[in-house]
């Protein structure tokens, strides 16, 4: 299946907001790019649920929002997006022209759908750059992050991973499996893109911190960017995420201790596959019964295997907590201690699903030991490099992703890294 949209490039008008009205002009698939001439750019895309004309916006400083919504500060006309500034003056932004192409490519016996966005320049040396997934489910090839890529002038290609979207086989979780599907999109994207292509590598977001890596082990990869992923295993995940949580709630150090103990019983749990260790749980289950965290306290998983009964763990607990083929006990590092390609790796400061206190830890070693890795640090974002506002019950609110983040992962890619990135700090490295 092969289908190639071109979209057209408008001149730039003063319009009223008020007159924006109609759907946004991306394509019948959905996504599309507007630039304006200082720069700037914002990316429209359609998301589940909410219908013509409505669309999301993300503009390349992190800004998002709806084009419908009352504060919003893009509108759609048939002519283009109409972007609202600062002072509250309207401009008919240029679209940027991208050219579209959906494929399918096989691996390990599963088609799986891709589809290569390239901006139309005649530049045979723009990199190109793989989306590696992170855990959802949903479609990757209407990817917002995909189109805001392309609009920074970068050849991209995104997958709809195997059991999601378009493609062929079961959905997994399975880091071995991923990467090998990976590997293969990279080898399929650059034959695609033969003769007009320079240096090119992944992009992996979250879970793709794990799979991305690996990819590029089994590939010519030329460079890994990683955004808010982890350099430790999922079960080392789920404990950190439960002491995070026990400290922001102010618990004492004998509820740590009681934690690290927690998180080694449901490890035995999870490495066994469910085959050894309920004796275990149940003993320590009894012990906390009127522990002040454990009535609480999450993690990815402990925190429920904690509060199921024995007699449901061993009746349901591996469909419920080990039915995606989890690598758990995972040795990233070692991966990236045999990872050549140089590596840009993103943290947010306050990332509560995945903790960076070990992880910073073991790319500072990494660098220590003369791999290329840059190490960019953002303050004041969770999971996703989001800002956001803590609501009185102590949940996070996410407001925006946090300005410079995504000029950052662009100009790194293009190996063209200058200046500041909003808030950013580049805590290690030399560049790439």
């Amino acid at each position: 299946m092969r289908r190639i949209l071109t979209t057209l490039l408008f001149s730039t008008a003063l319009l009223h907001a008020a007159d924006a009205t109609a759907e946004c002009p991306t394509g019948p698939y959905g996504p599309g790019a507007a630039a304006a001439v200082d720069g700037d750019v914002v990316v429209v895309y359609s998301v589940p649920g909410l219908a013509p004309p409505g669309q999301r916006y993300l503009f390349v400083d992190g800004r998002r929002g709806s084009t419908v919504a009352d504060d919003g500060v893009v509108r759609c006309t048939a002519d283009g997006l109409i972007v609202r500034d600062a002072e509250g003056t309207s401009t008919l932004w240029p679209r940027i022209a991208l050219r579209e192409t959906d494929t399918a490519f096989t691996s390990l016996g599963s088609r799986l759908a891709g589809r290569l966005i390239e901006p139309e320049s005649a530049d045979p040396e723009m990199p190109l750059v793989v989306m590696v997934h992170g855990s959802e489910r949903t479609s990757a090839t209407r990817s917002s992050y995909a189109y805001m890529m392309a609009a920074q002038g970068i050849r991209v290609f995104a997958y709809d991973k195997r059991g999601t979207g378009e493609s062929e086989g079961e959905y997994t979780q399975n880091f071995e499996l991923l990467a090998d599907d990976a590997a293969a999109a990279l080898g399929h994207a650059r034959e695609m893109t033969r003769g007009r292509v320079g240096r090119a590598g992944y992009f992996g977001g979250s879970q793709g911190g794990w799979v991305a890596p690996l990819a590029a082990t089994r590939s010519d990869a030329d460079f890994v960017a990683i955004g808010f992923g982890l350099v430790v295993s999922p079960i080392d995940e789920d404990r950190e995420q439960m002491i995070s949580e026990a400290r922001a709630a102010g618990f004492d150090a004998r509820a740590i201790e009681q934690i690290e103990r927690l998180s080694q019983a449901t490890a035995r749990l999870l490495t066994s596959h469910f085959n050894d260790g309920f004796e275990e749980l149940e003993a320590l289950r009894h012990e906390l019964a009127d522990a002040p965290w454990a009535a609480t306290i999450q993690g990815e998983h402990s925190g429920a295997m904690l509060r199921t009964s024995d007699a449901d763990l061993r009746r349901v607990g591996r469909a419920r907590f080990d039915n995606l083929e989890l690598i758990w006990d995972y040795d990233a590092q070692a991966v990236l201690e045999r990872l050549d390609a140089p590596l840009l790796w993103v943290l947010a400061e306050q990332d509560r699903e995945a903790p960076i206190e070990k992880t910073r830890g073991a790319l500072q070693s990494l660098t220590a030991a003369g791999k290329p890795v840059d190490v960019y640090l953002f303050p004041d974002t969770d999971h996703g490099m989001f800002e956001f506002r803590t609501l009185p019950d102590g949940q996070r609110q996410g407001t925006r992703i946090t300005d410079g983040y995504l000029r950052l992962l662009g100009d790194w890619i293009k190996d063209d890294v200058d200046g500041t990135y909003g808030r950013g700090t580049r805590l290690f490295g030399d560049g790439n």
